[in-house]
């Protein structure tokens, strides 16, 4: 797709985040299962169904604009999910050591995410498609709340990872 002006790049960045968020899902759905800590999964299953949600957001701008939904591939996504994978397969880790690395992981694909909205949220506006800076504004507090969770909460997973270390260690 050529992307020759702002509205064709307000729809290539629409389907960028489409595509993250739906591969973000699966991911979740799986690292949701690597994470012991009851607090910290039940918060990573809470963000599942946010981000079901923003998946039906990033639906509903596209409607806002006259589009259907398509997705965008967005290999920066790509390259946070294939690390984690990769972290788990070669290095085959502890499940303490894989809770801390979820940790990093997590902040990075919020990041990520964080970055992306904020970008396409400015776009909407200055196309004046208030709509769709509504709708991508709502999927941005999600993503900024799981941010500070992550921030906040993973020093829990870290402190895991490192008194299971020095246990065997000792």
């Amino acid at each position: 797709m050529a992307v020759n002006d702002l509205n064709g790049l307000l729809k290539h960045e629409l389907g960028d985040l489409y595509f993250a968020e739906k591969h973000i899902l699966k991911a979740l759905k799986k690292m949701t299962k690597e994470v012991s800590d009851p607090e910290m999964n039940a918060r990573m299953v809470e963000h599942q169904d946010e981000t079901e949600r923003q998946i039906r957001n990033l639906e509903r701008a596209f409607e806002a604009i006259g589009l259907k939904p398509r997705a965008q591939k967005c290999p920066g996504i790509l390259g946070i999910i294939e690390e984690h994978d990769e972290f788990k397969s070669e290095e085959e880790p502890s499940k303490e050591l894989l809770e801390a690395f979820d940790v990093g992981a997590g902040l990075r694909v919020e990041h990520y995410e964080i970055a992306a909205y904020r970008g396409a949220i400015a776009l909407a506006k200055a196309l004046g498609e208030s709509r769709v800076a509504e709708l991508l504004s709502e999927n941005l507090a999600q993503e900024v709340d799981m941010e500070r969770f992550l921030a906040a909460n993973g020093a829990r997973a870290l402190k895991l990872a490192a008194r299971e270390e020095m246990a065997g260690a000792a």
